[in-house]
């Protein structure tokens, strides 16, 4: 957590950003190409874009203490997970994804549609947390919590603590890993494209 008083964990943005990062990177330097990114034809992007500037107007905006916020914000994780699943046939290792936000809805429907916290985990979290034990979808983890261990637990140690300073859960640190592994192997020639250049060569 910021000590400005960003919300723990959040929808991940800035980690998510660098294992996509670490996986297009990597998949460049063995091979790939951004040209079969870009060829990928995905169905209703804006349903990604859509959900994940609902999660940042829960945190950022008097939507987070509305009686539907938390709803809403476990409504956003569901689709989410099922855009990802959908997609199972176009982006190769998206069901790591599929498991990452799957392990956080479970938390959050466990939670009644809030993502408990670990208390050692919001020292430098917003006030509201601390002093109302809710703030937007987020809860304070305590011994009624269900399923905390797939909570905001984990702070990141070093200087990557230090990058990113929030509070995140194992479904987190999956869906990044899923990410990575997508954008690796999508920069890849598919087994259609590798098929069609080898008959052109032996031609």
């Amino acid at each position: 957590m910021c000590a400005s008083g960003a919300a723990p964990g959040g929808p991940a943005p800035m980690l998510l950003a660098l294992g996509g990062l670490v996986g297009l990177i990597a998949g460049l330097l063995t091979g790939g190409s951004v040209h079969n990114l870009l060829a990928m034809r995905l169905r209703w992007p804006v349903v990604v874009v859509a959900a994940l500037v609902i999660r940042e107007l829960e945190i950022r905006t008097p939507l987070g203490g509305a009686a539907l916020g938390p709803a809403i914000f476990a409504l956003s994780l569901a689709v989410l997970l099922a855009w990802a699943a959908w997609h199972h046939d176009r982006l190769p290792g998206i069901w790591l994804v599929v498991v990452g936000i799957g392990m956080n809805l479970a938390v959050v429907l466990a939670n009644g549609a809030h993502m408990p916290v670990a208390a050692d985990a919001i020292h430098s979290g917003p006030a509201q947390l601390r002093q109302q034990g809710t703030f937007a979808q987020y809860v304070l983890a305590g011994p009624d919590t269900r399923l905390g261990w797939l909570g905001d637990w984990i702070v990141l140690p070093g200087p990557l603590g230090r990058l990113f300073p929030q509070a995140y859960s194992p479904g987190d640190l999956v869906s990044t890993v899923g990410l990575a592994v997508v954008l690796f192997l999508t920069t890849r020639p598919t087994a259609k494209k590798k098929t069609r250049m080898g008959a052109i060569t032996t031609r």
